[in-house]
């Protein structure tokens, strides 16, 4: 199978363009892209109409070689993860999604090396399996590795940037750089990644040998916490919106859940999407929903919020449009 290289031909200048480019890449890489892969499929939301083309990213050199093919003929990419925390187009995406499938795995003494692509979740139980703790605070979290290090994943006091060692990233400008965790600008629920500065291939991850036992029944508890205050059967993209900043230096972040809850959000659906019962900073799709139901319902959240208390909310769950995305990395 021929691996894709740079090539120099014109971008296309609208999406009938980009679908005939996209046509054109599927046809010379057949056994590497598909063509109008619903993304409803593939996000935790169960929303969003075709991507025209899906790139299922096996390798560094595959994530390098399709990035610059792809913006050498003008097609917008994005990086799709778990697909949890994000909100797709009812039309789908106007380009090509690179789906993360980097499966690296490697344990080194107390340092773990893993593909962009596993489950977040899985590393937490393959570290434990190794004998190493310190991520199960994170039990239950949906969504890749590489999702979670996008967005500072965290809860219970901590964050995945806490544990960082070094990133291989694919730089925006097409090249695959290690870089330090100084570099990655970690703050509540951002980094780099999230600006669009590069796609996450590995991670390593210092963890350290403790009590397993200890740490496995921490994480059985978190687990079962977390099925009582969030969806099992429902599609959802996790908390809507994030936190607020504290009220004062050294306190705890304001929940948006409360505001929410105290705004009367409980109570709010539009069409097929509707706020979860048990938790008023999630949004489920009850059924039919799509990306216009979730949207709608958002803004009067926010609008809810923001006539009772003044405080405008912002949004952790990233809507991916169907034009004018490039290179997002989703969950």
């Amino acid at each position: 199978m021929r691996r894709p290289t740079p090539h120099d031909n014109p971008g296309p200048a609208d999406p009938q363009d980009v679908r005939a480019a996209v046509a054109a890449l599927a046809a010379e890489f057949p056994d590497m892209i598909e063509r109008d892969v619903p993304l409803s499929g593939l996000t935790t939301f169960r929303i969003g109409g075709p991507a025209l083309g899906l790139a299922r990213i096996r390798t560094p050199e595959d994530a390098l070689g399709f990035l610059k093919i792809a913006r050498s003929r003008g097609v917008p990419v994005v990086c799709l993860g778990g697909g949890s925390n994000l909100l797709c187009d009812d039309r789908g995406f106007c380009g090509l999604v690179l789906k993360m499938e980097i499966d690296t795995w490697r344990v080194e003494d107390e340092v773990i090396v893993a593909g962009a692509g596993l489950p977040f979740d899985e590393i937490i139980a393959r570290s434990l399996d190794a004998g190493l703790t310190g991520l199960e605070f994170a039990s239950g979290i949906p969504g890749s590795l590489g999702g979670a290090i996008a967005g500072n994943a965290g809860c219970y006091g901590h964050e995945i940037g806490e544990f960082l060692v070094r990133a291989r990233i694919l730089t925006d400008s097409g090249e695959i750089r290690d870089i330090e965790p100084g570099a990655m600008d970690f703050r509540y629920r951002h980094s780099i990644l999230k600006t669009g500065a590069g796609l996450l291939l590995e991670a390593t991850l210092r963890l350290r040998r403790g009590d397993v036992d200890a740490a496995r029944a921490d994480r059985d508890e978190k687990i079962a916490l977390r099925r009582t205050k969030h969806p099992i059967a429902d599609p959802c993209a996790g908390s809507y919106f994030k936190n607020l900043d504290p009220a004062s230096p050294g306190e705890r972040r304001r929940a948006a859940g409360e505001l929410l809850d105290r705004a009367g959000a409980r109570s709010m659906r539009v069409g097929g999407a509707s706020v979860f019962a048990r938790h008023a900073n999630i949004i489920i799709n009850s059924g039919g929903a799509t990306c216009a139901d979730v949207l709608a319902l958002a803004e009067m959240m926010k609008s809810a919020v923001r006539e009772k208390f003044g405080v405008e909310l912002t949004e952790e769950v990233r809507h991916l449009p169907w034009t004018g995305s490039d290179s997002i990395i989703c969950g």
